[in-house]
C-alpha cells in the first residue's frame, strides 16, 4: 500500500446529519476530504431532521446536496423518516411531544430509528463507518451490525448542553426536558461507538469523565484555510444563525457598538434574520452591516481590517475561530471564543482579548486607529497555530495513525 494513500482499496461511510452552513457541515466535509486523500472511497449518509422528510423526499434530499456542494463523496445519500412513520399518529405524535417539550436528544434519536439505510448501501463493502452526534447511532449501528466494521463517533461537544440553551426563552412546552434527562439519553448512544472522537480538549475531558469505559481520542478538526490578506477597513464578524451566535452578537451590537465610536462594520452570515425576528429595532440600527450568507466567506477574511470574536455564549470548539486564526488577520476576542483549544490566547500576538464590553470598544477604536501590514499575515502566530493543529494536514496524519490499528484488527477482512 503506498505510504502516500494508506487507506487505498478501503471504503469509509461517513454518516451525519443533513445540515448545511454551519461547522458540523464545515467539519464533515472536512472528513470526507481528508479520507479521499489518504485514498479511500468516501460513502456521505445524511440523516435529515425534517419529521415530514417521506413525504417530500426527493425535494428535501435535492435542497440539502444543492446546499452542500463543498461536501464531495465518491457518493451521496439522504435519509430521514419514512413515509409509514410520518404518517403513523403514534411515531409521529412521539416525535412531536417530545419536541414540544425540547427534548431534543430524543427527538433526534427517534427520527433516525425510523429512517431506513439507503438500499444503495447493500452491496456495498465498508470497512470503517464514521458517524457524527450521539443521535445518528441507530443507522450507524445497523450498518456496523451488516458489516462487523469499526464505527467512530465524532460526539461534537455535549449536545445535552446545547439543548438546554436553546430551551431558554423558547415556547416549549413545560415540563421541559432537563439537561440530565437529555444527557443520559445522549451518553446512552456515545457509549456503543467502538471509539469516540472528539473535537476540543475540554469536550475530551468531559467525556472521560462521563464515560470512562469508553476509548476516548481527541482529534481537532481540520478547516479550510482563509485567504491570509491582502486587507482592507472593514471589521468583521462571521456568525451563522445558531442561538449562541445569536446571543454573542446582540450583545455585541447593543452593549459594544455604541461605544465603539465611528466604526466599518460588516457582518456576514445567515444570522441577519433572526436578529430581524427577535429585535426588528436592533437589527434597523445596524442594517447597513449585514451582508447576509456569502458564498465566497474567503474574501471577507482576505480583506478585513480586523476580525471579531465577540462569543459571550456557546460550547464546544468553534469553527469560525479557527477560520479567523488561519487568516492571520488580527483579532479582537472573548476569551470564550477559544474555547476547546490548549493555549492562552493572550499569548499570541495578533490576538487581544476583550472580557467585557467596554474592553472590546476600547480595543475597537485602538484597531481602527492603527494601520497593522497585511503581509505579516501568512507568518502570523494564529496562522502558525492553525498550521500546526487544525490544517486538512495535521488532520489527515492524525486520522491514519487511527485508523490503521482499527483496520489491521479485522475491520477490513469484512464480507
Amino acid at each position: 500500500m503506498a505510504p502516500e494513500a494508506p487507506l487505498a482499496g478501503r471504503t469509509v461511510a461517513l454518516i451525519h446529519p443533513a445540515w448545511h452552513s454551519c461547522g458540523t457541515a464545515a467539519v464533515v466535509a472536512s472528513q470526507a476530504r481528508a479520507y479521499r486523500t489518504l485514498g479511500a472511497r468516501v460513502l456521505s449518509l445524511a440523516l435529515s431532521d425534517h419529521p415530514f422528510f417521506g413525504l417530500s423526499q426527493e425535494s428535501l434530499a435535492r435542497s440539502y446536496l444543492r446546499a452542500t456542494p463543498e461536501l464531495v463523496a465518491d457518493g451521496r445519500l439522504v435519509t430521514g423518516i419514512g413515509r409509514r412513520a410520518g404518517l403513523n399518529p403514534s411515531k409521529i405524535g412521539q416525535v412531536g411531544w417530545n419536541f414540544a417539550h425540547g427534548n431534543f436528544a430524543r427527538t433526534y434519536v427517534e427520527l433516525a430509528e425510523n429512517s431506513a439505510v439507503p438500499a444503495e448501501l447493500a452491496a456495498e463493502r465498508i470497512h470503517v463507518i464514521h458517524a457524527n452526534h450521539f443521535f445518528t447511532m441507530p443507522l450507524a449501528e445497523r450498518l456496523r451490525v451488516a458489516r462487523g466494521c469499526p464505527l467512530l463517533l465524532d460526539s461534537h461537544d455535549v449536545q445535552a448542553r446545547q439543548y438546554v440553551l436553546r430551551n431558554e426563552g423558547g415556547w416549549y412546552l413545560p415540563p421541559r426536558a432537563s439537561y440530565e434527562a437529555m444527557l443520559k439519553t445522549e451518553l446512552a448512544w456515545l457509549a456503543r461507538a467502538d471509539r469516540l472522537l472528539h473535537l476540543n480538549s475540554a469536550e475530551e475531558a468531559a467525556f472521560r469523565t462521563l464515560l470512562p469505559e469508553s476509548s476516548h481520542t481527541l482529534l481537532y478538526p481540520a478547516v479550510d484555510p482563509m485567504p491570509t490578506g491582502p486587507g482592507g477597513g472593514d471589521f468583521v464578524v462571521v456568525a451563522s444563525s445558531n442561538v449562541p451566535n445569536i446571543l454573542s452578537l446582540e450583545w455585541f451590537l447593543r452593549e459594544v457598538v455604541p461605544r465603539a465610536g465611528d466604526l466599518r462594520l460588516s457582518i456576514y452570515g445567515n444570522v441577519d434574520a433572526a436578529i430581524r425576528s427577535r429585535d426588528p429595532g436592533l437589527y434597523g440600527r445596524h442594517s447597513r452591516s449585514f451582508r447576509g450568507r456569502v458564498d465566497d466567506i474567503g474574501a471577507a477574511y482576505a480583506t478585513a481590517a480586523c476580525v471579531l470574536l465577540p462569543t459571550i455564549e456557546g460550547h464546544g470548539l468553534s469553527i469560525k475561530t479557527i477560520e479567523a486564526l488561519s487568516s492571520g488577520a488580527p483579532l479582537i476576542a472573548t476569551r470564550l471564543a477559544f474555547r476547546g483549544v490548549e493555549i492562552d490566547p493572550a499569548s499570541l500576538a495578533n490576538v487581544t482579548v476583550a472580557e467585557d464590553a467596554a474592553a472590546f470598544a476600547e480595543a475597537l477604536r485602538r484597531h481602527a486607529a492603527a494601520r497593522p501590514d497585511p503581509a505579516a499575515r501568512p507568518g502570523s502566530p494564529t496562522r502558525r497555530l492553525y498550521d500546526t493543529l487544525f490544517s486538512p494536514q495535521a488532520y489527515q496524519e492524525r486520522l491514519a495513525g487511527l485508523i490503521a490499528p482499527l483496520l489491521g484488527s479485522g475491520g477490513a477482512s469484512n464480507p
